[in-house]
């Protein structure tokens, strides 16, 4: 029996699964151990899930298909708001908090601006152009959310009832179902036609149009996939905070976070996000307690010498210590 499971893991197709189950298993029991409500490691952890959502939408669209994003921030506090939204006009009719509908259209409507966005910038720019595109439309929306004061309430933003609160637990096993989910998402896609298709893309735009890829369908799928993560992640982070204003959701942390986590962890690999994710993650929370005015320059020098030293991230610094020691 042992054996197999030897040689199941050894099978490098099967790796992500193993470890993937084994984490959730170990996750899915701490709060059984844990005081919930007094324990810092409980709230770490749901950060964490949210972190490794938000990064792997990224990783989607950035990592695979090549196609740098500077507007997570938009999609995340979009499904933020869109949560808020539906709970204070009673739009679906429904108990709302932890609502999976409300959750579900909260993905979905970054995902209508994923594409609404996404036809016109991604067939006609490509590389930093696309990113600055991208980065011109999060600060868009952020100005509109600032003016529409009618609807979202401006700067002050909207607050939904925080009374329904009652423990942390539900807020953990949701994170750690979506940060499950996130995963999924993105191994399934890139196992299937998609990922070798976006992987095409991100090799050479050129060489996969002529083989009978359809260059555009593709980035706006993992663009849209990658807003959808994001605002889910949004939703989740809605039900936290009780209080979503443009400060809270649409800040630029939400834009570097993601980015930050799959140079560390991994780009374009699976496991390489939820790797960035629990370190940076640790390093803000830490930074935060202990030296909270500099903290943002210490992961900034991390960051440089990760590129400088390990360009392919803690993942890939694996195969470089065994190619060496061949």
């Amino acid at each position: 029996m042992i054996d197999k499971i030897y040689s199941y893991i050894k099978d490098k197709r099967h790796t992500n699964i193993f470890f993937t189950v084994l984490g959730a298993l170990i996750f899915a029991i701490i709060p059984l151990f844990t005081d919930v409500e007094a324990s810092y490691l409980i709230y770490f952890l749901f950060l964490t899930f949210i972190h490794i959502v938000i990064a792997q939408g990224w990783n989607l669209i950035a990592g695979y298909a090549g196609q740098i994003s500077l507007g997570q921030n938009a999609f995340f506090g979009l499904g933020a708001y869109t949560t808020a939204l539906i709970w204070l006009h009673d739009i679906t009719k429904t108990g709302y908090y932890f609502d999976p509908v409300v959750m579900i259209l909260s993905g979905l409507a970054p995902v209508v601006l994923a594409i609404i966005i996404g036809i016109p910038l991604l067939s006609r720019l490509r590389g930093d152009y696309f990113a600055f595109g991208t980065l011109g439309i999060g600060q868009i929306i952020i100005v509109v959310f600032l003016k529409a004061r009618a609807i979202t309430g401006g700067a002050d933003g909207l607050h939904i009832p925080s009374t329904v609160y009652e423990s942390m637990m539900p807020y953990y096993y949701t994170g750690l179902l979506l940060a499950l989910f996130a995963i999924a998402v993105v191994y399934f896609i890139t196992r299937s036609r998609i990922g070798f298709a976006l992987r095409a893309i991100r090799e050479d735009e050129m060489s996969a149009a002529s083989h009978g890829v359809f260059i555009l369908k593709y980035k706006v799928l993992a663009f849209a996939v990658g807003a959808f993560l994001a605002g889910i992640a949004g939703s989740l982070y809605a039900y936290y905070l009780f209080h979503i204003n443009p400060d809270s959701v649409l800040n630029m942390n939400w834009l570097f976070y993601p980015i930050l986590m799959c140079v560390l962890g991994g780009t374009g690999t699976i496991m390489g996000p939820v790797i960035g994710a629990f370190f940076m993650t640790a390093i803000f929370s830490f930074g935060d307690v202990y030296f909270a005015q500099t903290h943002p320059i210490v992961s900034g020098v991390l960051i440089i010498l990760v590129m400088k030293f390990m360009p392919t991230g803690i993942i890939g610094l694996k195969d470089r210590i065994l190619s060496r020691g061949k």
